[in-house]
């Protein structure tokens, strides 16, 4: 039987994207929650995680230098995005089964460097995809199609994430590695290998030196533009800035989820729960962005995601609550609520700020300028993964939520400098 090819009908596109990211969702869930949970629970302390998922992380800071090689090498059978998504799931595939058998407690490094490798086959699909999406989708379907591709994004990680938490007891790890590989692909060869792209005459034939000036190119016009105008050089260091506070998002939430005692069954929940509601949040906080003061509500947003933190660091104190003791219902119930709540606001001020970031791009160099404040934030979480877990080994939960909070408001200093000028 011959599958269909999704490409050629718009049910079919917006199924394909979907997908597509919801592959590209997995290795993010499994880093941060899934491995960082077992590490934890193996005795890696919490600077050591921080840096893991920090490093693991790292190749979607550089997405802006994968995009020249996507655009000049291409493949005129297999298509020039679709050859390119092929060969990177099918190297994520590999890659998630090569970790099999591999012992986080004596093989971490071995364990990292795979990951890290799965993570950069993540990253060069997600440009691809990106790309197939501009040169496949309507302008009218791509509206809708931006929040179906975020939506299934959001539930790769769940399933990476709290999903394969949740299977790990009853099946094992290696085990749930295994289905991660295979729903990956089932992507790759029910909707990829399917479609049939469209190939320009003018396709793009390239090389590796023409790719590499390309690169080099980016980055002088990225810089000529972030630093062209106070306008530019403002949501440069808006976009080096932490998002808001982060800690109740990434590598402290995992480790915090494990000293209090939850196992993996409950965390698996709470990561399904709390990544449920940020996309949800996220395509409502995308439809308030056209509707709203950009700058105000983000300036709302940014108050807002601090709040959980602040309180969970107030009942930690409270509880005098610290790693190895036993925790106190109420103090779980805390966590569990200031998570999801978290995770609730979280999605509004995604599609915000980067509404925010089209807003203050200029049209000559929209594609450069948009794609360096893009790779800064994906930066920004990276390293606020790392300090994070630095601080939480050396002045504890408490502390680091309370400055968390701090850094996560700094960004409000620079919102009165991103108003865009007036057309």
């Amino acid at each position: 039987m011959q599958l269909p090819n999704l490409l050629a009908s718009r049910r079919g596109r917006i199924a394909a994207f979907f997908l597509m990211y919801l592959t590209e969702g997995l290795p993010i869930g499994f880093a941060s929650t899934t491995v960082a949970t077992q590490l934890r629970r193996q005795g890696a302390s919490a600077g050591e995680i921080g840096a893991f998922i920090g490093f693991v992380l790292l190749p979607w800071a550089f997405k802006w230098a994968y995009g020249p090689f996507v655009d000049l090498i291409a493949s005129r059978r297999l298509g020039p995005r679709r050859g390119w998504i092929l060969g990177a799931q099918l190297m994520m595939v590999l890659t998630l089964l090569a970790l099999t058998g591999l012992d986080l407690t004596t093989q971490l490094g071995l364990f990292t460097a795979v990951l890290v490798v799965h993570n950069l086959f993540g990253a060069v699909q997600d440009v691809a995809v990106d790309a197939l999406a501009v040169t496949t989708l309507p302008e009218h379907e791509r509206a809708f199609a931006s929040g179906m591709m975020f939506g299934g994004q959001s539930l790769g990680v769940l399933i990476g994430g709290g999903g394969a938490l949740l299977l790990i007891g009853r099946i094992g790890f290696d085990t749930s590695i295994v289905l991660l590989a295979l729903a990956i692909l089932a992507v790759m060869t029910l909707v990829v290998w399917p479609m049939r792209e469209e190939v320009p005459a003018s396709a793009a034939r390239g090389s590796l030196a023409a790719a590499g000036r390309e690169v080099h190119t980016f980055l002088r016009e990225a810089l000529q533009a972030l630093l062209g105008s106070r306008l530019a050089f403002a949501g440069l260091l808006f976009g080096l800035l932490p998002i808001a506070a982060m800690a109740l998002s990434r590598g402290l939430q995992a480790n915090l989820a494990v000293d209090l005692g939850l196992s993996n069954e409950r965390i698996g929940w709470l990561a399904t729960v709390s990544q449920a509601a940020t996309a949800v949040t996220c395509i409502a906080g995308g439809w308030l962005s056209d509707r709203v003061n950009l700058r105000r509500a983000m300036a709302v947003y940014v108050a807002l995601l601090s709040l959980p933190g602040l309180y969970l660091m107030a009942e930690l104190q409270r509880h005098g609550w610290g790693p190895g003791q036993a925790a106190p219902a109420a103090l779980v119930t805390t966590f569990f609520a200031t998570v999801v709540i978290y995770h609730l606001l979280f999605g509004f001020i995604y599609g915000a700020r980067v509404a925010l970031f089209m807003g203050i791009t200029q049209p000559a160099v929209a594609a450069t300028q948009f794609a360096a404040y893009m790779a800064l934030t994906n930066l920004s979480i990276t390293y606020s993964v790392v300090w994070q877990g630095y601080a939480v080994q050396h002045w504890g939960y408490a502390a680091t939520l309370g400055l968390d909070a701090l850094v996560g408001l700094s960004c409000l200093l620079l919102l009165p400098f991103l108003k865009p000028k007036s057309s």
